[in-house]
């Protein structure tokens, strides 16, 4: 799959929305309200192929009040995006045009997302409260602008109970909250669909047990091959309706896109990260994937919950569902795999027993499913998860960036070395 015209153009979106032209945007934007920007930071950058960059700001902002000796000073979270956004500017969205022909940026204050309507509701627990009828709190714990932010929601009455809130785009409520019920009818610990508004906004019941991540770090031992077992148990228990949803892309399958992706936040190793793309789209076209069946289609290690309790093995709750549908097995023990195989570059002391587990699962994986088609959507899902490490941590995140590209080229190297052995077929 090629990388799309527009893409090309990204990596300066990037530069355009983390240099210096940022703050001259945001303290324009806050000026026609009436506010000045004392300061500004980078908090996260979210790139996504052809599609467009977004750009999420720390910001102290000082506004003159009415009667008071002195401005009322703020810390703020602003956000920047060159995606194409399904309404124009108006109150809370400000749009700048490039003098030279650039890309035209919409800016806004969080939670007033232009595409995620309901985010300013689940945002204030005062709103919340009248909406679902019970006294609330509510904390963010994930936003992605313009696509889907998570936040946990408690009842101050009943303190023992928590919910949590996915916040999506009204258009994609519907299917959403239908691939929940359907796996919870069939018997699969998918967290239960409270109630579902046509503004996005989707209330989900707390899934029990311990991340799977969790375990990973505390070291699996002797369980480690039941683990695995009930891993695979559940993808076997999703059902055959889950074939007829909409199919998503695997990872590996715009291995392209996030070479792109990755070579953005690392120039320096750009030609590295578009011969890992074209590697896996070659080892893939080299293998087979085997039969089209119901796949979770981000089945990592923080999508699982496990039963936390001393000599129990299973899976409690399967998390993130909003890509069930049809796809192929080998991709979501890739997923895994992939993601596992990371974690010790995202934190080397955390998770000191993982490599000698990643290599019993890989063996074990490996006699599932193609193996050349294994390592190379193993390598495929590295990549894309290489332009993720960067965070704002100065520049620490560099090792964390450098050490998944080159986990994906030994996944990649691992299958070179597979399809070389296996010989002329």
């Amino acid at each position: 799959m090629s990388v799309p015209v527009a893409a090309l153009h990204e990596p300066a979106d990037v530069a355009l929305l983390t240099g210096p032209e940022a703050g001259s945007m945001l303290a324009g934007a806050l000026e026609g309200e009436g506010s000045r920007l004392v300061a500004w930071h980078v908090h996260t950058v979210h790139h996504r192929p052809g599609a467009g960059v977004t750009v999420g700001y720390t910001a102290t902002v000082e506004r003159e009040m009415p009667g008071e000796p002195a401005p009322l000073r703020t810390e703020e979270y602003l956000c920047a995006t060159t995606a194409r956004l399904s309404q124009g500017p108006g109150p809370g969205l400000v749009r700048f045009e490039q003098p030279d022909g650039g890309p035209i940026v919409h800016m806004w204050r969080h939670p007033a997302d232009p595409e995620l309507p309901a985010l300013p509701v689940a945002c204030d627990a005062a709103a919340l409260t009248r909406r679902l009828g019970a006294p609330v709190t509510v904390e963010l714990l994930a936003y992605r602008p313009t696509r889907r932010a998570v936040l946990r929601v408690r009842r101050t009455d009943t303190p023992t109970t928590t919910a949590y809130l996915k916040v999506v785009r009204p258009s994609g409520t519907r299917v959403f909250a239908d691939r929940h019920r359907l796996l919870t009818q069939a018997g699969v610990p998918a967290p239960a669909v409270l109630r579902a508004d046509d503004d996005g906004l989707v209330l989900l019941g707390e899934g029990q047990g311990t991340p799977l991540s969790n375990l990973l770090a505390r070291g699996l031992g002797p369980d480690a091959e039941a683990v695995l077992a009930a891993l695979l148990a559940t993808l076997d228990a999703l059902p055959e309706d889950v074939l007829d949803l909409p199919r998503r892309p695997a990872w590996s399958e715009r291995a392209q896109h996030y070479a792109h992706a990755a070579a953005t936040v690392l120039p320096d190793h750009a030609d590295r990260a578009r011969a890992l793309a074209d590697g896996v789209d070659a080892l893939m076209a080299d293998s087979h994937p085997g039969p089209v069946v119901p796949s979770h289609g981000d089945f990592y290690e923080a999508n699982v919950l496990m039963d936390p309790r001393a000599g129990a093995v299973g899976v409690t709750a399967l998390l993130d569902v909003d890509a069930v549908g049809p796809g192929h097995r080998v991709d979501d023990l890739a997923c895994l795999l992939g993601h596992i195989s990371v974690l010790p570059h995202l934190a080397p002391t955390t998770y000191p027993h993982v490599p000698d587990l990643l290599e019993a699962w890989t063996r074990a994986c490996e006699r599932l499913v193609d193996p050349v088609a294994l390592h190379a959507r193993c390598a495929g899902v590295v990549l894309s998860l290489v332009a993720g490490a960067r965070r704002t941590d100065g520049g620490a995140w560099r090792s964390d960036a450098e050490g998944r590209l080159a986990r994906a080229e030994a996944w990649l190297a691992r299958g070179r070395e597979t399809l070389a052995q296996r010989g002329p077929h």
